[in-house]
């Protein structure tokens, strides 16, 4: 490389940041989202701000927030599990559907007034279409109100947000490089598909099984160097494939969320995001230019209002349609009144295409600072708007709202409606990961496997060959889409539930996965017999795989399920032991201590959790260092993973327990920290019991324990009176109890 770039290179890198650095501790102090000091700083740093030194390179800073781009998606990804997918449910899926595309046609529709472009326009739609989860989140947090009701709905509705600004990416980028409409806009999204069922399904089965194979030797370095690896690996694949960096890094990191590794990863992962995180939002920064935004400032205006209303009105409207109740029906529209980081990566992705004009780019992120800026103001002002609007709703109105999220709600308690919910989910889902699986064998058969046949054993010979064996490869999966989807305990539970049993669905999910497979076959089979020979084959192989093969082919297949769900099920089974049977219904599960358990603090002789509970503590984890087999006299601290063995109700009783986050968790995460520091003669606590101290309350602090003299410790029991020289393990914001040491 040549010295001067090199040089240039560091320059630049040191200078944006230095700039980062100061911006991030200056809006901490305003107490903003540091977002916001990024971008500022970017500004700064570009050559559009006059009166400091810019970059020499633009082209260096692009490449570094590629980098970020990638390794924000693969973040985003690690806390977004294909379980915790299905588990958000069908409502946040229906409100964040609604949102998207109302949000997508009124940003269109408002480009096109204003004589966009039609691909511009659809970007346009697709960046005022996203919320922001950071800023939220940070909101949230702020305004200590991450335990009302509405927040758990909001957050999974930006959860699968997330997942179709993920589609969203890629149908825009086919859009842009192809102007693709209809039928190859259909095929772009049905090969996405096959994609993500693909290597969703390949990562389950293989990575969980690899990491338990070498986890023992597996050090933290090691870690980080295999997950980033893998991030890169599956962003380079991605393009291969014709779809973005971006994708791959998420994909990957969906599929390792669902690790018991995916902790350990996030953690060590988390200083690389940082940094080229900040890189990518400080490049987001360089872009703007105050001339633009001077020039356009109705235009930024208007997009800000598009925002803040079509958000209001899409999300309010959308958990209605779920049947929420209009009260947090409207919290949750009020949360959403933003657009953040995938829409400066939706904006990015049209800049380096050269599509999106690079005007636009500037618009939306001032439309992004002003939409941050007032969030917490639209999240305080949702409880006085419905207020209003429920004391001037009409009555008929009203009873027609309480009705419907009354049936709403009763629909979704039905025993019958539930049990026959989950029966259909489960065979949606089997049919189309199998049918994928069945593609991709069908592709790479004729891709790579028939020719080689041919070029070995002859053009006819050869042929019969590669498609008799690619059948007999797809004979697990075509039996495992005519097998039912129930099982003999669900039949039972439909039974007791409505007294009868229909057996015509059942059938009718067995029928068309017959057809589906014969279809598969007969494709197979039309390349060499005349169609109507292909169809006889296809429906003889069929009833053979059914009659002849079926016990071999269920045992093969419901080993295959197992292994699958078990390693999709992986991090939460660690979690509770289910997978990890030792003898008889004992089980070993790994939980991590949180900062309200009753017993943070205390040695596990004082916890007695084996007479409390009925479950052993053989292990405990404490960032690196392992203690087995621990003695009486170790102590539990905030954020240990203690391994228990107990029965499957001893541990469900004590997950709750162990793991309560307490009233600290609506701190802010960035402020508290577990720390310790001894009692000055001169501090307000000396001579003061726990109870007149009032840290909890007046320093929202949590007392882990208190250290005398001698190496003793005490219980921090009500009425334990404080003097100098003791040592105080905590939990808390340390400017707060900085008071306390003098």
């Amino acid at each position: 490389m040549d010295t001067t770039l090199l040089n240039s290179l560091i320059s630049d890198l040191a200078l944006i940041l230095i700039l980062g650095s100061v911006a991030t501790v200056l809006f901490k102090k305003l107490k903003q989202p540091v977002v916001l000091g990024y971008i500022v700083a970017g500004f700064i740093a570009s050559p559009h701000f006059a009166f400091f030194p810019s970059v020499v390179h633009e082209g260096n800073i692009d490449f570094w927030a590629q980098i970020g781009i990638i390794v924000l998606l693969f973040s985003i990804g690690l806390d977004f599990s294909f379980k915790k997918l299905l588990n958000v449910g069908g409502s946040a899926a229906v409100t964040a559907l609604i949102i998207v595309l109302g949000m997508m046609g009124l940003g269109f529709v408002v480009g096109r007034l204003l004589h966009f472009s039609a691909v511009n326009a659809m970007f346009l739609g697709g960046m005022l279409s996203m919320s922001s989860t950071t800023i939220i989140i940070k909101a949230l947090d702020d305004l200590k109100m991450r335990q009302r009701r509405f927040v758990p709905l909001v957050l999974a509705v930006l959860i699968v947000e997330d997942l179709f600004a993920v589609v969203l990416l890629v149908i825009l980028s086919s859009v842009a490089k192809k102007n693709v409409q209809g039928e190859e806009l259909m095929k772009s999204v049905l090969t996405l598909s096959g994609f993500l069922i693909i290597w969703f399904t390949v990562g389950i089965f293989l990575i969980p099984s690899v990491f338990k194979r070498f986890r023992n030797v597996i050090s933290d370095e090691l870690m980080l160097v295999i997950s980033m690896a893998l991030c890169f690996f599956m962003a380079v694949f991605s393009v291969k494939s014709g779809f973005s960096l971006a994708l791959g890094a998420f994909v990957m990191g969906s599929i390792l969320a669902g690790t018991v590794e995916a902790e350990r990863i996030e953690r060590l992962i988390t200083p690389v995001k940082d940094l080229f995180g900040a890189v990518f939002f400080i490049s987001v920064g360089m872009m703007v230019n105050p001339q633009v935004i001077v020039l356009h400032a109705g235009t930024i205006a208007l997009f800000s209002a598009v925002v803040v209303v079509g958000m209001i009105a899409f999300g309010t409207f959308g958990m209605l349609a779920t049947g929420q109740p209009l009260k947090i029906a409207m919290e949750s529209g009020f949360c959403l009144t933003q657009i953040g980081e995938f829409s400066f990566i939706i904006a990015t992705t049209g800049v380096s295409l050269g599509v999106l004009d690079t005007s636009l780019y500037a618009i939306i992120v001032a439309v992004s600072v002003i939409t941050t800026f007032f969030t917490p103001f639209f999240i305080k002002s949702a409880i006085p708007c419905y207020n209003f609007v429920s004391r001037h709703l009409p009555g008929s109105w009203s009873r027609l709202l309480e009705g419907y999220s009354k049936n709403a709600t009763e629909s979704e308690t039905s025993e019958t409606r539930r049990l026959w919910r989950t029966v259909f989910k489960r065979y949606a889902l089997r049919l189309v990961l199998y049918s994928v699986m069945v593609i991709a064998l069908i592709v790479v058969s004729h891709t790579y496997w028939v020719p080689l046949m041919r070029r070995l054993l002859g053009h006819d010979m050869g042929r019969l060959v590669g498609v008799a064996s690619t059948i007999a490869a797809m004979a697990p999966f075509l039996y495992a889409i005519i097998l039912p989807s129930t099982r003999a305990d669900e039949r039972k539970r439909l039974v007791a539930a409505s007294g009868r049993v229909t057996y015509v669905p059942l059938i009718m999910m067995s029928l068309l996965g017959t057809v589906v497979s014969m279809m598969f076959v007969t494709r197979e089979l039309y390349g060499i017999y005349r169609s109507t020979t292909a169809v006889t084959t296809a429906v003889t192989l069929t009833l053979m795989f059914t009659v002849l093969l079926s016990p071999k082919l269920t045992r093969r297949m419901r080993d295959m399920e197992r292994r699958f769900i078990s390693n999709a099920n992986e991090r939460e089974n660690h979690r509770t032991g289910r997978d990890n049977n030792l003898v008889s219904d004992m089980h070993l599960a790994y939980m991590r201590v949180g900062y309200g358990c009753p017993f943070v603090g205390e040695t596990l002789k004082s916890a007695d959790l084996r007479r409390r509970y009925g479950v052993n503590v053989v292990n405990i984890q404490r960032n690196s260092a392992l203690y087995p087999v621990p003695t009486g006299d170790t102590r539990v601290f905030p954020g240990d993973v203690i391994g228990v063995i107990g029965t499957d109700e001893q541990i469900q009783c004590l997950l709750p327990i162990v793991e309560d986050k307490g009233q600290q968790q609506s701190a802010s995460a960035g402020e508290a920290r577990f720390m310790h520091f001894a009692i000055s003669e001169a501090s307000p606590l000396v001579g003061k019991t726990l109870a007149q101290a009032r840290l909890r309350e007046d320093y929202a602090s949590l007392l882990v324990a208190v250290q005398r003299p001698g190496d003793s410790y005490l219980a921090p029991t009500p009425d334990v009176a404080f003097a100098a020289g003791d040592v105080l393990w905590i939990v808390g914001d340390a400017k707060r109890l900085a008071a306390l040491k003098k």
